[in-house]
């Protein structure tokens, strides 16, 4: 039986982005993309010359980052990094909106910290994007997904291959697609 109401169905070709908010103007990104791919896309260059490149576009960078390589950054000038972090190889930052990394983060191997997504309620297919935050002492672990919107609370951990759609509470461990508290975090 069909039903008494047509279902509304997704019109990619209606998706408008224009609301997207860069934060850099056309020269600038053309500067990133091009030292990105120079310098950041591969495992030749040195961690330093990185370091340095990404204060000149914009970020916000503390002491002692560990900045392995081939990692992705979309928008180096909506970044902010403590003191003595470490970003593992493979890491992906798509922040289209801010990122701001707190004092000793670990982000592991193959993470991805994903600022937007997409309405699949709607069916013009809208972009939504939020910030996220990761406080001090902060564990992401290898291939762990953090999604737009989270704080992950002072020394939370998010466990290998994991993904947070929610905040993360304080010297919480948590596990899981959705993760889920495991345990107290206990430091000696």
């Amino acid at each position: 039986m069909e039903a008494a109401t047509e279902m509304k169905k997704q019109l990619l070709g209606l998706y408008n982005n224009s609301e997207h908010i860069v934060g850099a103007n056309r020269f600038k990104q053309i500067v990133w993309l091009v030292l990105s791919a120079i310098f950041f896309n591969h495992s030749l260059s040195v961690g330093r010359i990185r370091i340095s490149i990404l204060r000149m576009m914009g970020a916000k960078i503390g002491n002692g980052l560990v900045l392995k390589p081939n990692v992705k950054i979309k928008y180096p000038w909506k970044l902010t990094v403590g003191d003595n972090c470490w970003i593992g190889e493979n890491v992906w930052l798509d922040n289209v909106v801010a990122v701001e990394i707190g004092n000793n983060v670990c982000i592991s191997q193959g993470a991805l910290l994903l600022t937007g997504s997409h309405d699949h309620t709607k069916e013009t297919f809208d972009y939504s994007c939020g910030p996220i935050i990761l406080e001090d002492g902060v564990w992401i672990g290898a291939k762990a997904i953090v999604a737009k919107n989270v704080r992950c609370k002072t020394h939370a951990i998010l466990s290998l291959n994991s993904v947070a759609e929610r905040d993360l509470e304080a010297y919480t461990i948590y596990k899981g697609n959705p993760s889920m508290a495991i345990s107290k975090r206990k430091i000696t």
